[in-house]
């Protein structure tokens, strides 16, 4: 960025700071959810950041770059927001029916997923050499949960190391502390997602493979057969309902409360749009009553794959955030669509929505 454009943000002209900053609005907003883990607090922190970087521009005196300054700024922000007490803790929904007992109390009730649309036009800068996460591994939702568990600072010094790539030196100035403190965050951040990492690989993206498994997963769902739904888990999966704390583990937990949700569901009819989150397959879920011609949105499944199998089901019940995967949110789903309308089926897979 030329020093023009500097000196004339400086003197307050708001459409130069906008070039200015503007080539790295996508990649902050990725950072802040990293770090935060939810979507809506992400862009919330993205204006305080900008806000505090238009108040301070008077103070950058251009010994790093304008992004690493950026990136200093949001850190920060960030790292506070996570210390506030009581913060951004969701109130806990309460289910429809008479849940079984759960495997465990979920921690992390404010995670959010994240829209591959804004993934697609993001121009994020290929990480530096010290990094040790390929960009998709490290928006995944169990990347992103696994980094709300670390301490803040230990979760800001891997992102800052080993997803972006700073060198230690870069990363103790933006963090405000010594080299020797940045690499023992590390090694204690390393240790506790290295424990939690999931064998085995997902299939490519978009990939056949991966069309497959998510049909298969789908046409299960929505026909309501537990028993061609589960044969499609590992042995150790994982169901979460965020923001509901509710999360079984394995597939007996795990049948025991599809079992229970599906007959509750039993009288209605299920549709299933796809769409993408945290560059894993989703989609966003639709009832209606057995007489209905509209259907109402039913929250937002995401999947974890691992093989040929699913590892993880996440069911997001957060409507709000639908229109950001191009899909409908409050207002019903209507006319003569394949989702509601025709056929012997009480449910069906839609096609993909456009996100552009």
């Amino acid at each position: 960025m030329s020093e023009t454009t500097l000196d004339r943000a400086r003197a307050g002209d708001a459409h130069a700071f906008g070039d200015l900053v503007g080539p790295y609005r996508g990649e902050l907003q990725l950072h802040c959810y990293r770090l935060l883990g939810s979507l809506t607090d992400a862009e919330d922190m993205l204006q305080e950041t900008l806000l505090a970087a238009w108040r301070g521009l008077d103070r950058f005196e251009g010994r790093a770059s304008v992004r690493t300054w950026l990136y200093r700024i949001a850190t920060n922000r960030c790292l506070n927001a996570r210390r506030a007490a009581g913060r951004r803790i969701p109130t806990e929904p309460v289910p429809p029916f008479q849940p079984p007992e759960l495997s465990r109390r979920g921690e992390v009730t404010w995670l959010q997923p994240y829209p591959d649309a804004l993934l697609d036009h993001l121009a994020e800068p290929t990480p530096g050499p010290p990094a040790r996460y390929e960009t998709r591994e490290a928006v995944e939702l169990a990347f992103v949960a696994a980094l709300q568990r670390l301490p803040p600072r230990q979760a800001a010094a891997l992102v800052l190391r080993d997803v972006l790539g700073y060198p230690s030196a870069t990363v103790a100035g933006m963090l405000g502390t010594t080299e020797a403190a940045v690499k023992g965050a590390l090694q204690r951040a390393r240790a506790a997602l290295d424990t939690g990492r999931v064998a085995g690989r997902p299939p490519p993206p978009r990939s056949a493979a991966e069309r497959r498994l998510t049909r298969r997963f789908a046409e299960a769902f929505t026909a309501a057969d537990l028993g061609r739904l589960v044969a499609l888990l590992t042995d150790d999966a994982w169901l979460s309902m965020p923001p509901a704390p509710h999360e079984y583990h394995g597939i007996p937990a795990i049948t025991d409360f599809l079992r229970a949700s599906l007959a509750f569901q039993a009288t209605r009819r299920l549709a299933l749009v796809p769409t993408r989150a945290n560059t894993q397959p989703a989609f966003g879920a639709y009832l209606a009553g057995s007489e209905a011609t509209t259907a109402g949105p039913a929250g937002l499944i995401v999947l974890t794959l691992t093989g040929d199998r699913i590892g993880a089901i996440t069911r997001f019940h957060l409507n709000h955030l639908l229109p950001y995967f191009g899909l409908p949110d409050g207002s019903p789903v209507s006319g003569p669509s394949p989702s509601i309308h025709g056929g012997t089926s009480r449910t069906s897979v839609c096609e993909p929505r456009s996100t552009g």
